[in-house]
C-alpha cells in the first residue's frame, strides 16, 4: 500500500498552496510581458545558469504530482488566461521553492494544423498533461 495515497492536507494548509499557487501566478504573468522564457525559468527556479537536473526521488515525484493537480485545478477557476505554459511555470516555481528541479518541455504537433503544448516534467515524467505521443518533443528547458 501507498503511504502518500490518503493523505489529505488541511484546510488551512489548502488555502495557504491556493494563496501561493495566486501569487505565483501572478508573478507569472507579470514576467510573461516582460522577459524571455529563459530568463523566466532563470528566475523561478533561483538560480543562474539552472537547468533540468530532474532528480527523481520518489518523495519528489510524488510531490510535483500532487502540486501538478492543485495548480491545474486551480487555475482552472480563474477566468483568464491559465493555458499549459502559465501553468507550467508556476509549478517550476512552486517545486523549485522546494527544493524539486524540472525541466519544461515544449512541444508541436501539424497533424491538424500546426500547435504547441508546454508541460512539466521530473524526472523524465510529466506531472502536468503532455499530451500522450500527439506532440513532439521540440525543446527542454
Amino acid at each position: 500500500m501507498n503511504a502518500h495515497r490518503d493523505t489529505r492536507l488541511p484546510a488551512f494548509a489548502r488555502l495557504g498552496l491556493v494563496a501561493e499557487i495566486l501569487t505565483d501566478y501572478t508573478r507569472v504573468r507579470r514576467r510573461l510581458r516582460a522577459a524571455d522564457l529563459e530568463a523566466i525559468l532563470e528566475s523561478l527556479r533561483g538560480r543562474a545558469g539552472g537547468g533540468p537536473s530532474g532528480n527523481g526521488a520518489s518523495g519528489s515525484a510524488y510531490t510535483a504530482a500532487r502540486l501538478g493537480r492543485a495548480v491545474a485545478r486551480t487555475l482552472a477557476l480563474l477566468p483568464t488566461d491559465t493555458r499549459c505554459l502559465t501553468q507550467s511555470l508556476v509549478l517550476t516555481s512552486l517545486l523549485a521553492r522546494r527544493g524539486i528541479d524540472s525541466a519544461l518541455v515544449l512541444g508541436v504537433t501539424t497533424q491538424s494544423g500546426f500547435e504547441a503544448h508546454a508541460w512539466l516534467e521530473c524526472g523524465g515524467r510529466p506531472v502536468l498533461p503532455s499530451g500522450g505521443s500527439r506532440f513532439s518533443r521540440l525543446v527542454e528547458l
